[in-house]
């Protein structure tokens, strides 16, 4: 890091951005450096729940589109996101942390490479007694990830796609309601069957939910494959709780540029995104543990725009060094509050 940086960083100033770009793309880019990233962030997050305690992990599996410019190798036409783009596949925590992700072609399918990502986390978390949950959408509904999940014992809630057999289980759902239908109110009915798709060497538990709502004339219909013994409305919403990987990407993408690959080559922006990791969860370890109860609801952008990057005259005396804040969204006592707990986070002084 004192080649990158340079000697000068210590009393004058650190590395130009196009010093740091030239690290990611001419050093960290190369086949032996690779294989480190990946592992980077979860080795910070195992430290983080050593310290703090895990009773529960939840994961959730996401495929977000990194739109291209120009010709950069891996981008392609996505039809389905109607763009040309790479296609990123990222696994979140219920804490908002990416556990790991990988870059991938912009034409593969969304689950495509998904051992590669799942794989290591089910290994890191298989050492500790805790409840595991997973939830992803209808691309991971493929046998192999079921029987996965089961094998590492994970409670899973993932969303098929909709096929003539399962609209059959329910087609005493899908005719029309007798009487008036309401003009303000949404009717919801949930069914309980089992399943077994042909690809499947077993049956499986699967929710179907139906909702009628005002001035539409068929029904909507959708169905969750899972091994959760709960009641189906506790499925439910479990399962609509997935809107919060959704959140967490657009935080990563909006605070820390997490979709901005800009890189000509794969392997450059593939090192981009590996790095993004890292940077992310500092922030997320910030808002869960030292930050005072006002603040803990705080975006990363948020954090970024009012705690963090903000202007300070600095006063240097003889003895001490004063930063002087404005107070506008972060007071005094909050600031305090912030140190305070960083303080307590340092690891206690070893005895002589």
């Amino acid at each position: 890091m004192r080649q990158i940086v340079g000697s000068k960083a210590v009393d004058a100033q650190a590395a130009s951005a196009s010093q740091m770009g030239r690290f990611e793309t001419e050093a960290l880019a190369l086949a032996g450096n690779r294989a480190a990233p990946p592992d980077l962030n979860g080795q910070r997050i195992d430290r983080f729940h050593d310290r703090n305690g895990l009773k529960v992990i939840m994961l959730d599996m996401d495929s977000p589109v990194s739109p291209t410019r120009g010709d950069q190798e891996g981008s392609a036409w996505n039809g389905h996101s109607d763009c040309t783009c790479c296609h990123p596949l990222v696994l979140f925590s219920q804490f908002g942390m990416p556990e790991r992700c990988a870059l991938r072609n912009g034409n593969v399918h969304s689950a495509d490479g998904w051992r590669d990502v799942l794989d290591p986390v089910t290994a890191r978390y298989a050492r500790r007694d805790i409840l595991r949950f997973f939830r992803a959408d209808a691309a991971c509904a493929i046998p192999a990830h079921c029987e996965r999940l089961e094998e590492a014992q994970y409670s899973y809630a993932i969303r098929p796609p909709a096929n003539t057999v399962l609209r059959e289980k329910i087609a005493h759902q899908l005719t029309r309601l007798v009487g008036r239908p309401s003009q303000t109110k949404v009717k919801r009915f949930l069914e309980d069957f089992q399943y077994q798709a042909a690809s499947w060497h077993k049956a499986r538990r699967v929710i179907a939910g139906i909702e009628w709502h005002p001035g539409e004339l068929f029904p909507r219909a959708g169905f969750i494959v899972t091994n959760l013994p709960m009641e189906p409305d506790w499925v439910v919403r479990f399962d609509n709780r997935r809107g919060t990987a959704e959140q967490h990407i657009k935080k990563g993408k909006y605070a820390f540029h997490r979709t901005r690959l800009s890189c000509r080559k794969f392997r450059d922006n593939e090192v981009r995104l590996q790095l993004h990791a890292p940077a992310c969860t500092p922030a997320t370890f910030l808002r869960c543990i030292a930050l005072p109860e006002a603040m803990a609801g705080w975006s990363l952008t948020s954090l970024q725009l009012k705690l963090i990057k903000i202007g300070a005259r600095v006063v240097s005396h003889a003895r001490d060094i004063t930063f002087q804040l404005a107070e506008v969204a972060v007071t005094g006592p909050m600031v305090y509050a912030t140190l305070a707990a960083i303080r307590r986070l340092q690891a206690p002084p070893s005895c002589a």
